[in-house]
């Protein structure tokens, strides 16, 4: 098969190798998935450069979403399985080879019935940006009639979290840095949409809403200042991120007061049930809602290292795939 891998942390253009190697062969309770679409995400770069973990394995294959076709089972997976269209997750978590290449194998629950309609390059984008936004959104209970703020509400996550807020039937806020940002947050649903840039974010959630129950958060670190002050009581901030400051000291006697949480999403980790929720919920959302799917960029695999230089340039809106 054609794969695209390293053998080492370091730049895109230095590590990465795009080449030959042999077909994986699917173990028991493993599909083979033919890839049609791999899904290059923030994590995916940051790991290949060595930035949130160091390589583990003499070789890896980067990207842990994509989608495709079983072609082959391993023992104790039901025959019946080949030729589905899947999408698939976690595909480079805890092993060396994921999904920026023609072959993968995985275990059976990993790779997910790819709902009709959707093509594979969408399929590609249902990993971790989608179940990373119904974590943070659901797995705190219902969210009907509540009010949510989405922080990047531009970002892949954030306009997931927008879109399935909206199903969900919560009134949504979302904050964003520009104008053309603004527009890709309202097209994704949001009820109100602010630019913290040149708004008072704290004013003007509380005059539109008079107050959040849940927050899906991008920054956590930088954003808990505010955060603290729209929150409800016994509301919840989900973060998946905290880059701009990632050791976030925590006011906690403000937040005893209401009762608040603080929850840490990482899709890699999280329970097995809620990977099974987020995969049925997210079956439903794709025939009730009619998602929208943002591809920022698309590049065959031999330019995995420009794929990988777009994500890390930070300045797309939507997804970069490696597409068939």
């Amino acid at each position: 098969m054609r794969a695209a891998w390293y053998e080492r942390n370091g730049d895109a253009a230095e590590v990465l190798t795009v080449g030959d190697m042999p077909d994986p062969e699917p173990g028991p309770g493993e599909v083979r998935v033919r890839l049609h679409a791999s899904g290059v995400n923030p994590s995916d770069v940051k790991s290949r450069a060595g930035t949130t973990r160091k390589i583990a394995f003499p070789r890896v294959i980067p990207n842990s979403d994509g989608a495709g076709v079983v072609d082959r089972v391993g023992p104790g997976v039901d025959v019946g399985r080949v030729g589905s269209r899947v999408w698939v997750y976690n595909g480079q978590w805890e092993r060396p080879f994921g999904t920026s290449a023609e072959l993968i194998c995985l275990p059976a629950a990993l790779a997910v019935p790819l709902p009709e309609g959707l093509s594979f390059e969408q399929g590609a984008c249902l990993g971790i940006p989608v179940m990373t936004a119904h974590r943070c959104l659901f797995a705190d209970g219902p969210i009907a009639v509540k009010k949510v703020l989405v922080t990047g509400g531009a970002g892949v996550v954030g306009h997931y979290a927008i879109q399935l807020a909206k199903w969900a039937g919560a009134e949504v806020v979302a904050t964003v840095s520009s104008e053309a940002k603004a527009e890709h947050a309202r097209a994704a649903g949001a009820d109100h949409v602010l630019n913290y840039r040149t708004e008072d974010v704290t004013a003007r959630v509380r005059q539109l809403t008079g107050g959040v129950d849940r927050i899906v958060e991008v920054d956590l670190g930088v954003n808990l200042p505010v955060s603290i002050q729209i929150l409800r009581p016994s509301g919840t901030i989900a973060a998946y991120a905290s880059v701009g400051k990632p050791m976030p000291e925590l006011p906690y006697q403000a937040m005893m007061r209401n009762n608040l949480t603080v929850r840490v999403v990482l899709v890699y980790t999280m329970p097995d049930a809620a990977k099974r929720q987020a995969a049925e919920d997210i079956a439903r959302w794709v025939r009730e809602w009619k998602p929208l799917f943002a591809i920022a960029a698309r590049f065959p695999l031999a330019e995995v290292v420009a794929a990988h230089r777009t994500v890390e340039a930070g300045q797309k809106i939507g997804h970069v795939v490696l597409a068939a």
